[in-house]
């Protein structure tokens, strides 16, 4: 029977995939105490795993993953920014299946976010242009939707190169797709970086609201996952070379912000609300549990993190999120896997 709505899709994805990460590949790391490795007031880590790391599967190297989503089965989606979108298995999270993506003149993406729609077919942006496509499950191209001049590469807009579409997510009940550019446009305010939204029409989406968002200084965005109730986990992320990875958490809300597709210039200025974010966790402030990196980082565990989704709930009702890093074919760098749980605040009325 198929599922009518992506809030089927994610509350699904919440159910079957809940053991995706109580049970851990037998080779994920998780310390002396699982389940109780705080990295802050919200936020628990329970276990990583180096397992896909500079592996090969059918041929394909299994790295450079930039993003991650749940199935309509509960299988874990996980996207190559080299145009090859895997499927894990939801116990092991190994690969059992993997496709390569193109374009409509069959050259490869830079593929970056990632979001599973509830007919199964998978939509996926890339930076170079940006733009967003669909596909099928065996990467057969279906169509593309429209993206604002603006958004576009310059000098076809102000984006600028590899800053652009890094996360995809729809939110709950499925009307509504939206994509994080991680870098500023020109003309923005640094830092200030825009949230392009679509809304599903009877045959796909159509262009719709636009938001603002701070991300913290030196940092871009690299991913953003709707939460059951309409918020959104929010990836930032930055490196400083002979010091290693920034990575936090946020939990960002647009029900305030102001529509921003019809503001020129994002400066801050009055008059126009951005998205509200609440900290979560710094990822700096993890237990290690015994991680080791293979450059500098301020703790190993950490790496240059890109995907994030929610794969299921805990007893208590804490989300469990999968994390995984993205290893950019780099020698002394970790494909990694991360689990953990998040406690969100809740919401405010007014």
């Amino acid at each position: 029977m198929r599922m009518r709505s992506v809030l089927a899709t994610v509350t699904a994805g919440l159910a079957a995939a809940t053991c995706v990460t109580a049970a851990a590949p037998a080779d994920a790391h998780s310390g002396t105490a699982p389940g109780v490795h705080a990295c802050s007031p919200a936020v628990s880590i329970a276990s990583y795993s180096d397992a896909l790391d500079k592996t090969t599967y059918d041929g394909t190297f299994v790295g450079n993953l930039s993003a991650l989503a749940v199935d309509r089965g509960g299988r874990i989606a996980a996207l190559s920014d080299r145009s090859s979108l895997f499927t894990l298995d939801r116990e092991t999270l190994k690969p059992t299946s993997v496709v390569n993506l193109v374009d409509e003149k069959g050259a490869a993406l830079d593929s970056e976010g990632l979001a599973v729609d509830y007919d199964g077919t998978r939509l996926v942006t890339s930076e170079t242009e940006p733009s967003v496509r669909r596909y099928e499950r065996d990467g057969t191209l279906v169509g593309s939707l429209p993206v604002p001049d603006a958004l576009k590469v310059a000098p076809a807009g102000r984006a600028t190169t590899n800053l652009t579409f890094e996360g995809l997510t729809l939110l709950p009940g499925g009307h509504t797709l939206l994509a994080a550019m991680e870098g500023s446009l020109s003309g923005d305010t640094a830092g200030i970086v825009r949230f392009q939204t679509w809304e599903r029409t009877r045959h796909d989406f159509r262009l719709s609201a636009q938001y603002g968002y701070r991300a913290d200084t030196g940092l871009g965005v690299s991913e953003a996952q709707a939460t059951p109730d309409g918020r959104l986990l929010v990836l930032e992320r930055g490196f400083t070379a002979g010091v290693g990875n920034t990575v936090r958490l946020y939990l960002a809300d647009l029900r305030h912000a102001t529509d921003t597709r019809r503001v020129d210039t994002l400066t801050g200025q009055d008059g126009v609300r951005l998205a509200r974010k609440t900290l979560l966790a710094d990822l700096v402030n993890c237990p290690s549990l015994d991680a080791q990196a293979k450059q500098p980082q301020p703790n190993p565990l950490l790496d240059n993190i890109e995907g994030l989704t929610i794969t299921g709930r805990t007893p208590d009702g804490r989300l469990q999120l999968l994390l995984v890093s993205d290893d950019n074919q780099n020698a002394v760098q970790t494909t990694r896997l991360y689990s953990l749980s998040a406690r969100l605040p809740h919401t405010v009325n007014g």
